[in-house]
């Protein structure tokens, strides 16, 4: 089975052709599918026509949060409620095309656990697009996952990803990142982009600022996620030594200065700005060198609750491997 996990928001007017795309695409294709809608607070009609089209289409399902939660939320209940061993999703706003659902199984049979669209030529506004390249590039380098749209919203995974990857705040167009720092295999594919019919863009420029302070989050998160001692304590203990350093070196020279065989002037400490300069930097060191201590102390808390490894297979015991072999897509079945 493929499960389509769709956000909702305020798109009323877009539901039902974006329903009847899909449905004709399975039935031509013969898919198993199971479409599932998160109304993430819409304020217009959304829901009515969700529970419509759930009324006359038993693949249709529904989810209705009591407000709005965010974008990584709704996905996160769609792939929470998602019977599907692939789960696709894809915006309700009409820009992204039903029809590259086909493109993306034939992609994912290449051995790949995530495949993500890359609209190449988009069909928004340049004050969308700049930022969104600018951001595209920021992640691509300090993640090492080199992806051309990490922002798209058209991308097919495996059921099994979710198993390890927990979605909150606005992390939902890190998913590949954070799968790739498990193991998992990362795909991208171009997709058509299709301009808006319906309604207007949810995302301002706000989004630039929280997509940084994420992208910060997810660095950490894939690069110390298991040892936060290692980037907190190095940056702790190298400020603490370069305070400590400098006050031993002032107070040698204050020292020398003030034994007359040496013939120095006088060196004088008052008032000179370095020695608050030092001694916040030791301060500062030691306040990272504790909060990397409890940090540590967290994780080896949650360790057991929380594995930082992801398995593939098994072998052994029982004679062979017990995990589950891979599927074929819903078109070669």
């Amino acid at each position: 089975m493929l499960s389509i996990v769709i956000p909702v928001f305020n798109e009323e007017q877009s539901l039902d052709l974006l329903h009847q795309e899909i449905a004709e695409i399975a039935a031509a294709h013969g898919y198993q599918i199971e479409m599932i809608f998160v109304d993430d607070g819409s304020r217009d009609g959304s829901w009515e026509v969700i529970r419509g089209l759930a009324a006359k289409d038993s693949r249709v399902r529904g989810i209705r949060f009591r407000r709005n939660f965010g974008k990584a939320a709704a996905l996160d209940a769609g792939f929470a409620e998602a019977r599907g061993e692939l789960v696709m999703t894809l915006d309700a706003d009409l820009q992204d095309d039903p029809h590259e659902i086909p493109r993306f199984l034939a992609e994912m049979e290449k051995d790949l656990d995530v495949v993500s669209g890359w609209k190449k030529v988009r069909h928004d506004p340049w004050h969308k697009v700049l930022p969104s390249r600018v951001f595209n590039w920021m992640v691509s380098t300090l993640t090492g996952v080199a992806l051309h749209d990490h922002n798209c919203g058209m991308k097919c995974y495996r059921r099994e990803i979710f198993d390890e990857v927990r979605l909150y705040g606005e992390l939902h167009r890190f998913v590949p990142v954070l799968a790739a720092a498990r193991g998992y295999r990362v795909g991208e594919l171009v997709i058509q982009h299709r301009p808006r019919k319906f309604g207007r863009s949810k995302y301002g420029l706000s989004r630039i600022l929280k997509g940084f302070l994420d992208l910060l989050t997810v660095k950490f998160l894939t690069g110390f996620g298991q040892r936060p001692q290692h980037v907190l304590g190095t940056l702790g203990l190298g400020s603490f030594l370069v305070g400590a350093t400098g006050l031993i070196w002032l107070a040698i020279r204050w020292t020398v200065s003030r034994i007359p065989i040496f013939g120095l002037d006088e060196y004088n400490l008052g008032g000179r700005p370095i020695v608050l300069y030092l001694v916040g930097l030791m301060l500062f060191g030691g306040q990272l060198l504790s909060v990397g201590i409890l940090g540590e102390l967290i994780i080896a808390y949650h360790a057991p609750h929380d594995r930082s490894y992801s398995i593939s297979d098994r072998v052994g015991r029982s004679g062979g491997s017990s995990s589950t072999p891979r599927t074929s897509s819903p078109e070669s079945r």
